[in-house]
């Protein structure tokens, strides 16, 4: 009978192993970019293209992971001297702090198994914050022309740039930032 319900426990627990999937990022289709005030006169929009990024879902039991790294010598402002002034001291300090990373903590999820939210850790320049990120598309099915299960997503959230020692110019530049991410990613 102990040797029947200790194999009755390993395949329950294996069966729920599996039901986790895990996604790696679609590197032509996922993006971070940032938007802020500029002097009062426009909202600039500027980009990180490095963004690798793994996700874990288990949408039965209603659980997930994101982790996401960006290597900040990829970001794009349209501007070669801007984009230097970024990755400069003045800002990134891209020689010395080359990736941001994001660790989540945990995933809400809606009536229909859709990601809500995601809340995690942020960290720039060494410095970790909390950030929740809304999602606010959300969207798994299979992929029509890699024939691969994949999962999309697009999510926003807001930090102070001040926070991660990334103050320079406040209050002239906001210190408000809001945060983009555009994510697709295929199951492994």
């Amino acid at each position: 009978m102990k040797k029947l319900f200790a194999a009755l426990v390993c395949s329950l627990s294996l069966a729920s192993a599996l039901a986790v999937d895990v996604y790696e990022r679609d590197p032509d289709h996922t993006f971070a970019w940032f938007e802020f005030n500029h002097l009062g006169y426009s909202m600039q929009r500027d980009r990180f293209d490095k963004v690798d990024a793994t996700v874990t879902l288990d949408l039965e039991n209603q659980v997930g992971s994101v982790e996401v790294s960006i290597a900040v010598h990829s970001v794009s402002t349209g501007s070669l001297l801007f984009d230097q002034v970024l990755l400069s001291d003045m800002f990134f300090d891209a020689d010395k702090f080359p990736v941001i990373t994001f660790k989540s903590d945990r995933l809400s999820f809606g009536k229909f198994d859709d990601v809500t939210a995601v809340e995690g850790n942020l960290t720039i320049k060494g410095i970790t914050r909390p950030v929740t990120l809304t999602v606010t598309h959300f969207k798994c099915m299979m992929h029509p022309m890699l024939r691969k299960p994949a999962c999309g997503l697009n999510a926003t959230g807001k930090v102070r740039r001040s926070e991660f020692n990334l103050g320079r110019f406040v209050p002239l530049i906001g210190d408000e930032i809001t945060l983009h991410v555009s994510m697709e990613a295929l199951k492994r």
